[in-house]
């Protein structure tokens, strides 16, 4: 994506289909005059302006609501005019029509937003942010989202920044006289920095799998025995009927994937084909394809018959993987038993739930389990920051130079050589932020984003 931030670009923010409402942005150098052509006269900044919206050849389209907003104080930076309209697939691309006529262009994935971190609106933590905010499934989620687009990832990487631009500074001052060593306390302090620096993305960097269940979703495989009640589970837990259910075992040959919100969390729950002992050629490949699911899992809901007093027969390679921490037993079929026994799953005090999937009985209780359960696996309630994997690959290229850095300090390197660490360091970190210029990594980037953001 090559972008020329002076050309008027125009898109839908609202998504295809018919609704109620609908909008269409506007931003760039022509974006004062085309609002003054369509509402008679230049129009007063951030007040909505009700007009009926002619094309250029004075064909009325539809009755809309014009707001303008004059840069720098929009959301790109530049001149800025939204059209509310009747949410008609027709109406709003009559209007882009028209637009193009009077001078625009069709905007680019996620090129409003590039525009408003060129502008210096946003940092790319807080772009990255925007499109957390429109995909979050989840309160958690979206806390972390909000977080991220008011730029507490930006904040935190700008504190270390400053202790590396320090350190670099008392280094530099010795690179003009390479007669003289850095002083032994010049050493120390240059040493603390670095050490601070390194415990700062340690921080960071263990976010990155809060991150990443934050962001996909917290993968939930539900394993058993046949006929235990999982696509049953399956279809109370989502809400609908998603999973064939049949009284005949081995009914789910595959894996079914759905997600659901969970108290503040987003689960993807995938019910898989069950383990028996003698299967047939069919349910062997099922059940090999519901261990790679369970070796991938985050979190496992067992399910149990509650007429059988046998455990689920799972492999080893999964219970080893089980903790009270990541499990959750389910006892199924309480409408049939109403006090089963607990079957063995392992040594462990694993969480124990009791359900009727048909009737819904114990629904209640085993979401307020689950919920609690997820609870656990927040890397820290109290830091919504959470990084992804572009930020863990600039972090760790930081690191690496930080530690190159912290070497040279203890083998008496040349200044220049430490100096060139810190500033590799430096460059990683900007990277995050997009200090750094990197044309092909931003066109990636924001080439994710939805149409008219």
């Amino acid at each position: 994506m090559n972008v020329v931030p002076a050309a008027t670009i125009c898109a839908a923010a609202t998504p295809a289909g018919e609704s109620a409402l609908a909008v269409v942005r506007i931003s760039g150098e022509d974006t004062a005059r085309i609002a003054a052509e369509l509402s008679g006269s230049p129009p007063p900044p951030r007040r909505a302006l009700r007009r009926a919206y002619r094309s250029a050849e004075g064909t009325e389209i539809d009755d809309v609501v014009l707001t303008f907003l004059a840069g720098p104080r929009s959301y790109t930076g530049e001149d800025t005019l939204e059209i509310s309209c009747h949410g008609n697939p027709f109406i709003v691309r009559r209007i882009l029509e028209d637009l193009r006529r009077r001078g625009c262009r069709l905007a680019e994935p996620g090129e409003f937003t590039q525009r408003a971190f060129l502008n210096g609106r946003m940092d790319l933590t807080q772009a990255e942010a925007v499109m957390d905010v429109i995909r979050a499934r989840g309160d958690r989620a979206l806390a972390a989202a909000h977080e991220q687009l008011r730029g507490g990832l930006g904040r935190r990487l700008q504190g270390a920044t400053e202790e590396l631009l320090n350190a670099l500074a008392q280094i530099e001052a010795y690179i003009d006289f390479p007669d003289e060593d850095l002083p032994p306390e010049d050493t120390r302090t240059i040493s603390n920095k670095i050490d601070y620096i390194l415990l700062e993305i340690n921080r960071l960097e263990a976010t990155g799998r809060y991150g990443e269940i934050l962001r996909d979703g917290i993968r939930t495989v539900i394993l058993g025995a046949p006929n235990a009640g999982k696509s049953s589970l399956l279809n109370r837990l989502v809400g609908h009927e998603r999973a064939l259910v049949s009284p005949e075992p081995g009914t789910t040959r595959d894996f079914i994937e759905e997600r659901v919100i969970i108290g503040p969390h987003c689960l993807r729950l995938i019910d898989t084909a069950g383990f028996n002992q003698s299967p047939s050629p069919l349910e062997g490949l099922g059940m090999a394809k519901t261990l790679e699911r369970g070796l991938e899992a985050d979190l496992f809901i067992v399910v149990a018959d509650a007429t059988e007093s046998a455990p689920p027969p799972l492999p080893a390679e999964l219970v080893d993987r089980m903790s009270p921490r990541n499990t959750l037993l389910v006892i199924n079929k309480i409408d049939l038993i109403p006090s089963p026994a607990v079957p063995h799953l392992s040594s462990l005090e694993i969480p124990v739930g009791r359900v009727s999937a048909l009737t819904g009985a114990g629904l209640e209780a085993l979401l307020e389990k689950i919920t609690n359960i997820c609870d656990k696996m927040a890397y820290d309630p109290s830091d919504r920051v959470a990084i992804n994997a572009r930020h863990a690959l600039s972090l760790q290229a930081a690191a690496e130079a930080l530690k190159a850095a912290q070497l040279k300090l203890t083998t008496a390197a040349p200044a220049e050589l430490l100096a060139s660490d810190l500033r590799a360091a430096l460059d990683f970190i900007g990277e995050i932020t997009g200090r750094i210029d990197n044309e092909r990594m931003l066109d990636r980037l924001f080439s994710n984003f939805c149409i008219g953001k």
